[in-house]
């Protein structure tokens, strides 16, 4: 399965690097993360509960994000075990771009491969279902950067996840689409 995109995120490059390399945001914009533990510098370990079609299933697996060519790109590299339900793998390179002083330019390319009851599932399914989460991850992502009152540079915060979404919801976005695309 592919999975490409590419979002405008309005904050300029170094807060959206930071951002994206930040624990806590990505766990807030995971939909159906219960957890997101640093195993590692830049390896996590991700609980993740996950509706894929007719299939309902809680995976377990790593995240770990490689090739890291601060502020401009890294690989995300992500295996996860949903049991009887199946078995995901795959990677994503994300390259950050400027687009204006305020402004990023997020593009991302990824591919991964399922197995077990998950591969049995529409790509359709899958791939619908992949865009969703993906479009929700990056709704929930950009609700985390606020402006900060000072000076009106951009900031990172992070806020209590609303209808479990946030940069966690990117990842878990992804993830279900991967799962729900094959």
């Amino acid at each position: 399965m592919q999975l490409n995109g590419e979002q405008l995120l309005p904050i300029g490059q170094q807060h959206a690097w930071a951002a994206l390399t930040n624990i806590a945001v990505l766990q807030a914009c995971m939909p159906g993360c219960e957890s997101l533990t640093r195993t590692a510098q830049d390896s996590y370990q991700a609980t993740i509960n996950a509706s894929i079609g007719p299939v309902q299933a809680r995976f377990t697996g790593t995240i770990a994000m490689t090739d890291i060519n601060a502020p401009d790109s890294y690989i995300l590299r992500f295996e996860g075990n949903g049991g009887p339900t199946g078995f995901v793998r795959g990677q994503a390179l994300v390259v950050l771009r400027p687009d204006g002083p305020d402004r990023t330019r997020l593009s991302y390319a990824s591919s991964a491969k399922v197995d077990g009851r998950l591969a049995q599932i529409s790509s359709r399914l899958i791939d619908a279902a992949a865009g969703a989460m993906s479009e929700k991850f990056f709704v929930a992502f950009s609700q985390q950067l606020i402006p900060a009152s000072s000076g009106g540079a951009p900031a990172v915060a992070v806020l209590p996840p609303s209808d479990g979404f946030g940069l966690g919801s990117f990842l878990w976005a992804f993830l279900r689409r991967v799962f729900r695309a094959h």
